[in-house]
């Protein structure tokens, strides 16, 4: 007997895996932002599948396979193509590498993140997550056109910052999630105040917002990643 697969969820996938496609598709054209606003709508369908799938219970393999896909898709290859379309193909070899980097080190943290199920990840993140470096890329597109306007054409910064996402995700550095928080418990009702200033925050002026919250996810990592780091107990040669 054939079993069957859950529709709620594993649609919910397959629309954030339509706005990857999307945002390829809008990189070909030279509509940078358009394909930078579709890699943040498919992130929100990235959260949405996998809340849906834990409140409902409807988790099966199935669903994460296609949810592998779907990331692999919308937040390795579309930010990729995207990036290096928008700055680094001046670069030639060098920038396509890069970006194809991007790609491969997203693909083996979605490779790692399956595996390791079950284990530590089910307390935070073994390497920057790939929706969270897809997002890096994409608010700065949007914050770029929406402060100084243009293509970043041939910028280093860019360049760095892509790679350095790229062995972010393939590190062993420690990032959290939204995963960790249980929505099916009673919350402090502080914490819903926070939800109602974050979303004014970002209605407020949504490039500035996505970009600051971004690069504030991302620096907050690096900081507790350094603080555990220097807590290690150091080792000396004849103790």
């Amino acid at each position: 007997m054939r079993k069957g697969v859950y529709i709620l969820p594993n649609g919910l996938t397959l629309c954030g895996m339509f706005f990857g496609f999307y945002s390829i598709l809008s990189s070909f054209k030279g509509s940078f932002t358009s394909a930078a606003w579709a890699i943040v709508i498919a992130s929100v369908f990235d959260m949405l599948d996998g809340w849906v799938a834990r409140l409902t219970n409807s988790t099966t393999k199935f669903g994460i396979e296609l949810d592998s896909l779907s990331d692999l898709i919308a937040f390795g290859v579309a930010p990729a193509v995207m990036i290096y379309s928008w700055s680094l193909k001046p670069y030639g070899r060098l920038g396509w590498a890069v970006s194809f980097l991007f790609v491969a080190c997203g693909a083996l943290r979605l490779a790692r993140f399956n595996v390791q199920m079950g284990s530590d990840e089910k307390k935070y993140f073994t390497g920057l997550p790939i929706p969270a470096a897809a997002g890096v890329l994409a608010t700065t597109v949007i914050f770029h056109f929406s402060q100084l306007g243009g293509v970043a054409e041939r910028s280093i910064i860019i360049l760095v910052l892509t790679f350095m996402l790229g062995i972010m995700m393939i590190s062993t550095l420690r990032f959290h999630g939204l995963k960790e928080v249980n929505f099916k418990k009673r919350k402090p009702f502080w914490f819903l105040v926070m939800i109602v200033i974050v979303i004014m925050i970002i209605m407020a002026h949504p490039p500035i917002a996505l970009f600051s919250f971004a690069m504030l996810y991302l620096t907050i990592g690096l900081i507790e990643n350094i603080y555990l780091l220097a807590k290690r107990p150091v080792f000396r040669a004849g103790n």
